[in-house]
């Protein structure tokens, strides 16, 4: 289900909870609402809806991955950028890694863990952020 974007940086800035098999219908609103905004996102944290779990979503292609509990396992290669949130407005600078590894649940709540680089490791780690409770 489409929902309402969380612009609300008191509420943004609270650590989300891990997720469970009981929040399923989470990671189907985020598919729904980041494809409904894919003409100016390419990933979403769940409190960006207005739920606070541990879960993101990230456009790989055509393929949005869901993420559920991701925890960043190493980093390697900062650098500075420039980044925008659907939730804020403009964009802000901030510290990134060309390369990171995460370990994560799948959609189906398997245990997963990959390696990621260049812009999808920045919009990772842009969307675990939120989890943490931290706005660019």
């Amino acid at each position: 289900m489409l929902k309402e974007i969380n612009r609300d940086q008191q509420s943004l800035s609270k650590k989300s909870k891990p997720a469970t098999v009981a929040d399923k219908q989470i990671i189907t609103d985020l598919a729904d609402t980041l494809q409904h905004h894919s003409q100016t996102t390419v990933g979403m944290a769940a409190n960006m809806i207005g739920e606070f779990k541990r879960i993101i979503i990230v456009q790989l292609g055509m393929i949005a991955v869901p993420m559920i509990n991701p925890v960043i396992l190493r980093k390697k290669g900062p650098y500075q950028t420039q980044e925008g949130c659907l939730s804020l407005e403009g964009e802000r600078p901030t510290q990134r890694f060309e390369d990171i590894t995460v370990q994560y649940l799948d959609r189906n709540f398997h245990p997963q863990q990959s390696d990621f680089s260049d812009f999808t490791a920045q919009i990772i780690q842009h969307e675990i952020d939120h989890c943490n409770g931290i706005i660019i």
